[in-house]
């Protein structure tokens, strides 16, 4: 596969893995914005730019767009995460270049008054829905715990109080900030012609003028706090842990991924032999979240508020263990098989390659081909895992808990 690398005059990036093996193309903008990015009285402002970019420009209506990407068969949508909002779209080669224009012109929105208006009141109700559902509430209410008034700590959602309160123009002054073609990464994988693609590019984003965009960099270990909340609605209790983790950026991110796996994966792992197996918890899991200059771990619980105790007792022990002991061999060596199972087998795909072309990029300034992944997580060896439990402390963590009130 051969990488293009290319920078516009005004900071716009734009990079290529060209496949002619594939079947398909995918493009994405990658734009370096989240919540973190946020001040709380625009919290939520970064996801909700991302509903308004489908509303349309001043030359298409939201029904023109949705169509100029179903006449085409295009599988598109966008997600909006903690650091970075993302549209994409994967298709078949020949529609490539109109869908990358297409995504350019979107990404000059027309931002109408009544389009935020009408959107406000479906982000509440994404709020209300997401509020609804346990598992992503806990995970959401202790990461704010957890970092506290570290940027990190906001809501990617936003509040009911912060969409209220939000105006139009404070949007399209946060966009002006943060749209900058110098804050933004156009990648693309897959079978597809580079020149081409920069031709298309340029043509629809070559215009765009540059801003001074910075971002707060800090890592951050957490509170270490623990609170719970009861609700009426609630049977079950819903536990999450967060623990201080390695950035994006550092090199032991490999073995931090297999740690994950080791104590915390859906099968097989110390938390399913010791808590799910024995039907002491109905789902038991952790994973690793890398960020820009900090990172973390969480960990996911559900059991009946009898066995709550015992899981979190069983929970202390496992992280004690694993400081006075460390993983095994036999660990490390199943870590591997599912780390680059799941590694390989996404990035087979034009769309699975796209985002880890796009964020490594977005967070390491290098193309890095999957080959060289593979060979960092297969050089991890127990020691380095073992090296980081005892750096990281994992039995220390921020708790959430939602239960019955």
């Amino acid at each position: 596969m051969q990488f293009e690398q290319k920078t516009l005059a005004n900071g716009l990036v734009l990079i290529g893995e060209q496949n002619p093996a594939a079947k398909s193309a995918a493009v994405g903008f990658f734009v370096r914005t989240g919540s973190r990015d946020e001040t709380p009285e625009i919290n939520g402002v970064s996801h909700f730019l991302e509903h308004m970019l489908f509303k349309g420009t001043e030359q298409l209506s939201a029904l023109e767009v949705n169509e100029a990407f179903d006449r085409r068969g295009a599988q598109f949508n966008a997600f909006t995460s903690e650091e970075n909002t993302v549209y994409y779209a994967s298709v078949l080669p020949e529609y490539l270049l109109e869908i990358t224009a297409l995504w350019a012109n979107l990404m000059r929105p027309a931002l109408r008054d009544d389009d935020f208006d009408m959107e406000k009141n479906v982000i509440k109700e994404e709020i209300a829905m997401y509020e609804d559902t346990p598992t992503f509430d806990v995970i959401d209410r202790c990461r704010t715990l957890h970092f506290g008034e570290h940027p990190c700590g906001n809501s990617v959602l936003g509040t009911n109080a912060s969409i209220d309160g939000l105006s139009a123009e404070q949007m399209r002054g946060y966009f002006g900030q943060r749209y900058a073609p110098n804050n933004v990464v156009v990648a693309c994988a897959g079978n597809f012609e580079w020149n081409a693609f920069c031709e298309a590019v340029e043509s629809g984003c070559g215009a765009w003028s540059s801003y001074d965009v910075d971002r707060e960099l800090s890592h951050y270990e957490g509170t270490k706090r623990n609170e719970r909340l009861g609700k009426a609605n609630l049977n079950r209790e819903h536990i999450c842990l967060v623990h201080t983790g390695v950035s994006a950026q550092d090199p032991r991110r490999f073995a931090a991924s297999l740690l994950g796996m080791i104590v915390g994966d859906e099968y097989g792992s110390r938390f399913y032999w010791e808590l799910v197996d024995k039907a002491i918890a109905e789902a038991a899991s952790m994973h690793f979240g890398p960020m820009d200059g900090t990172g973390l771990f969480y960990s996911y619980l559900r059991c009946s508020a009898a066995k709550a105790p015992e899981v979190l007792d069983i929970v202390t022990r496992i992280f004690a263990e694993l400081a006075k002991d460390g993983v095994t061999e036999a660990e490390l060596t199943k870590a591997k098989n599912k780390v680059l199972s799941a590694l390989v087998i996404k990035n087979e795909l034009s769309m699975g390659r796209l985002v880890d072309l796009g964020f490594n990029w977005v967070y390491l300034n290098q193309y890095r081909p999957i080959e060289h992944d593979v060979t960092a997580i297969k050089a991890v060896s127990v020691e380095d895992v073992n090296a980081l439990i005892g750096a990281l402390n994992p039995g220390a963590f921020t708790q959430f808990v939602l239960g019955p009130a």
